[in-house]
């Protein structure tokens, strides 16, 4: 059949200039839709087929193989917000081996699977951390490497992004941790290695574990797919390309496609992807620089319940090294100081901090496992109740650690357990949040109460310090509360997790409670208020507000409108107008 070269105008204002077959584009033209978007390359009988080149109003282009109308072969995307990607795509999805780089800088390279990692691949965050080895739908799951930018390294499983099943955790120090985890948490029995000890062979203990489900070597595989990733296509687009377009299947790749251009970014078309090491070669490089293993240091065989340390026994234990001596008088000497002044700023806040966390730590790991029933008029009694000692250097039911000795007291444990369930709150977040590596950060008050707050590290939970009457009349108020929040499933009221004490040397007591932050959300927050319901006292100078000021009651001189069924349905779930606790029994939360 004859082919033409001529232009043609359509009604909806698309315009088509290049090759036809009768009356279907074909061979080489350009496509321009009425919105802007451009498409210029190969056709063939009025789809886009072959090479070519889109180009969407917002600036994002794609450059590389179509199929049958769709982006499908190998391509790059290039989109207007610093975003990148090169490598396969298969029906307008990435498919296949393929780097992306995305406008915060991180970078993932390997291989995807509709659209999201699923395979071997490696992630560098902009923070410098960096994760190697498989992925499942997205997230980390089965054999893989994580290495932190502080040193830290873990060589093991995971499981939908969490760590899961056996590996080893070496730490910046030298120190070495081979043990089981479940969920991200310790779970089971482990060794730890601490600095200078003799330990396995990482080389022999990789090996072992270096294989995929179905047999073969994940290095191996790594190192395979990363040769299929290079572009099939050497030669320059701009050799091939002259103009091109679209008839039937306009609308389908100029709308439908058009929500690729929000996540990619500029890369030179002929760069190549960068070769990332195997697993066994980074996990054998965690070996490197470390001190010399001394085979006369202690190796501690220890158990844990999810996080929580239970058993622990010293094995092969000689005299332990002069450095670690060094140490221990150090450590000795700091407990002293601390000691005295522990009740003094920053010491009392920091320490206070890690017996929250060994506490919570504790009694989670084991209130869990207990049965789930319904709660009983007794575990709202004075003897529901979890009392812990926890010496610094460790016991039977205790781990060692670098605070000072203290005394734990959880207040009706069973009851704080149906109600984190109850909050759909899971057991191994909560610890992860409050109890992980990132630890908490301290908050100044803002209230005249002198308490201290501290936020958990992904802002989910809020800790404050609390007086003894303010304890007494939250749990007073417990049963009220648990059966309210059992009868409304969508309560506002603040959302409270566990009481606890902590009793320290000399008597000195200090409880706390833990509460959901509200203003853990995605919403910009421009003004905040502290409502405790009285007028007394309850406005802020006119001169000290600016924008981070956290008003009080008089302060809120606002009417809301609001739909009536919305507000029929907010009266009757609000917690205080049902009258369920008397005003003068409300304790201040700072989180209102």
């Amino acid at each position: 059949m004859e082919y033409t070269v001529s232009e043609k105008a359509f009604s909806n204002r698309d315009v088509y200039i290049g090759n036809f077959k009768g009356i279907l584009p074909h061979g080489n033209g350009n496509y321009t839709w009425s919105d802007g978007t451009v498409y210029e390359g190969d056709w063939e009988e009025g789809k886009m087929t072959g090479k070519g080149k889109l180009i969407w109003t917002s600036g994002a282009q794609y450059v590389g193989d179509f199929s049958g109308g769709y982006l499908h072969g190998y391509g790059i995307f290039t989109g207007c917000d610093g975003s990148f990607y090169q490598g396969s795509w298969r029906m307008n999805i990435q498919h296949g081996m393929g780097k992306k780089q995305y406008c915060n800088s991180d970078i993932y390279e390997g291989s995807w699977k509709e659209g999201v990692h699923e395979g071997n691949g490696r992630y560098s965050w902009n923070s410098g951390n960096a994760y190697i080895g498989s992925w499942k739908g997205g997230k980390m799951c089965g054999r893989g490497i994580m290495k932190w930018a502080n040193g830290d390294l873990f060589n093991g499983f995971w499981l939908n992004g969490l760590r899961d099943g056996s590996g080893v955790y070496r730490f910046a120090d030298g120190g070495y941790y081979f043990g089981t985890w479940s969920r991200g948490l310790k779970d089971g029995k482990g060794t730890f290695y601490p600095v200078g000890t003799k330990h396995p062979s990482l080389k022999k203990w990789c090996s072992s574990l270096d294989y995929c489900n179905d047999g073969t070597s994940l290095s191996g595989l790594l190192n395979s797919e990363e040769s299929r990733a290079q572009p099939s296509v050497k030669r320059s687009f701009s050799e091939k390309l002259s103009i091109s377009g679209l008839l039937r299947n306009s609308s389908r790749i100029s709308h439908k496609a058009m929500s690729l251009d929000k996540n990619w970014t500029h890369c030179d078309p002929s760069q190549e992807f960068i070769r990332y090491d195997s697993l066994s070669a980074l996990s054998h490089a965690s070996e490197e620089g470390q001190p010399e293993a001394q085979d006369n240091s202690s190796v501690y065989e220890r158990e844990y319940m999810q996080g929580v340390l239970i058993k622990e026994r010293a094995s092969n234990y000689t005299e332990i090294s002069r450095k670690s001596k060094q140490r221990n008088k150090i450590a000795v000497m700091q407990e002293k100081r601390s000691c005295i002044d522990i009740f003094g700023a920053h010491s009392r806040s920091y320490y206070l901090m890690l017996n929250l966390q060994l506490g919570i730590r504790y009694t989670v790991g084991k209130i869990t496992p207990v049965p789930v029933r319904e709660v009983r008029s007794s575990d709202f009694g004075d003897r529901a109740r979890i009392r812990m000692y926890f010496p610094r250097k460790g016991s039977q039911f205790t781990p060692p650690h670098y605070s000072v000795d203290f005394y734990w007291k959880d207040y009706c444990p069973m009851v704080f357990r149906n109600l984190r369930e109850m909050f759909k709150l899971d057991a191994a977040e909560y610890m992860m949040s409050i109890c992980g590596d990132d630890g908490l950060r301290e908050l100044s008050s803002p209230g005249k109460s002198g308490s201290i707050f501290y936020l958990s590290h992904d802002d989910r939970f809020v800790i404050k310090t609390l007086r003894k009457t303010e304890l007494k009349v939250l749990l007073k108020m417990l049963p009220s509360y648990y059966c309210h929040v059992g009868e409304h499933e969508n309560t506002l009221i603040t959302k409270i997790f566990g009481l606890h004490r902590i009793t320290l040397k000399g008597g000195k007591k200090v409880r706390f409670m833990v509460m959901g932050n509200m203003f853990c959300t995605e919403l910009r927050i421009h003004r905040r208020y502290d409502l405790k319901g009285s007028s007394i006292g309850r406005s802020t100078d006119k001169d000290k507000i600016d924008e981070n000021t956290t008003l009080k009651d008089l302060d809120l001189k606002f009417e809301f409108h609001m739909d009536k069924l919305l507000r029929e349905s907010l009266f009757k779930c609000d917690f205080f107008t049902r009258g369920a606790f008397d005003s003068s029994q409300r304790p201040s939360t700072g989180n209102s």
